[in-house]
C-alpha cells in the first residue's frame, strides 16, 4: 500500500552498498540467488522454532532483495534478473508461513494454508496483470524502473515484511495474525481483479 512512497528512501539507503558491490564486480543475479538461499535458511530456522534467528535471516533476505535491483540499475538490467527477482520472491513469501506451519502444525497449519492460499491470489493477479500490461505497452507511473508492471494493492512488500516481523516476534500469535493478513491479501486480490476487469475490457469501437 505504501511501497511507492518508501521507494525513494529505499534507493537512497541501498545506493552506497550497491555502488560498492558494483565496483567489486558482483553480479546482481548472484545477489538474488544468495538472498534466496538466505531465505531458505530463514524457513529452516522458523521450522525449528528459532524465531529470532529466522527474523534476522528474513531481514538479510530483504536486504539482498533491495540490493540486487540497485546493483542492476548501476549497470544494465536484464530480463533474467527481473524474472529471478519476482519468481524467487514469491517462493520466499510462501516459505515463511510454511515454516510456521512446520514449527507448530496443530496451531499453525490451517492459518498458514489459508495465508498461502491468499498469496496465490495476490501473486497470480499481479503476474496476470503484468503480462497483459506488457502486451498493451503500459507502464507503472510509480515504478518506472521496474522490469515488469508493478500493480499495487492493500498488501505489498512493506506490509508483508511487517507481518513477517510480527510473526517472528510473537509466534504464539501467528494464527490470528495470519488470518488478518490473509483477509487483507484477499482484498488486494479482489481489487486487482476489478482493475483488470475494467482496464482490459474489450474496446466497443474496435472492429472484429
Amino acid at each position: 500500500m505504501i511501497d511507492a512512497r518508501l521507494l525513494p528512501l529505499q534507493r537512497r539507503l541501498t545506493h552506497p552498498p550497491a555502488a560498492l558491490l558494483h565496483r567489486l564486480g558482483v553480479p546482481p543475479d548472484s545477489i538474488t540467488l544468495v538472498g534466496f538461499a538466505i531465505g531458505i535458511l530463514a524457513f529452516v530456522a522458523i521450522a525449528l522454532q528459532a524465531y529470532l534467528l529466522g527474523l534476522a535471516l528474513i531481514a538479510l533476505n530483504r536486504l539482498a532483495d533491495g540490493l540486487d535491483g540497485a546493483v542492476a540499475r548501476l549497470g544494465t538490467p536484464t530480463d533474467r534478473g527481473a524474472f529471478l527477482d519476482i519468481a524467487l520472491d514469491f517462493v520466499f513469501y510462501a516459505l515463511v508461513p510454511l515454516g510456521f506451519a512446520l514449527a507448530d502444525p496443530a496451531a499453525n497449519a490451517l492459518p498458514a494454508a489459508i495465508l498461502i492460499f491468499s498469496f496465490v491470489g495476490t501473486g497470480s493477479s499481479f503476474l496476470a496483470f503484468s503480462v497483459l500490461a506488457e502486451k498493451r505497452g503500459l507502464s507503472a507511473r510509480d515504478y518506472p524502473r521496474k522490469g515488469f508492471y508493478y500493480l499495487g494493492g492493500l498488501t505489498e512488500g512493506f506490509e508483508t515484511i511487517v507481518f513477517f516481523v510480527a510473526f517472528s516476534l510473537w509466534p504464539q500469535a501467528f494464527p490470528i495474525l495470519a488470518y488478518i493478513f490473509a483477509a487483507a491479501a484477499l482484498i488486494t486480490t479482489v481489487t486487482r481483479w476489478r482493475i483488470g476487469w475494467l482496464m482490459f475490457a474489450p474496446d466497443p469501437s474496435a472492429k472484429p
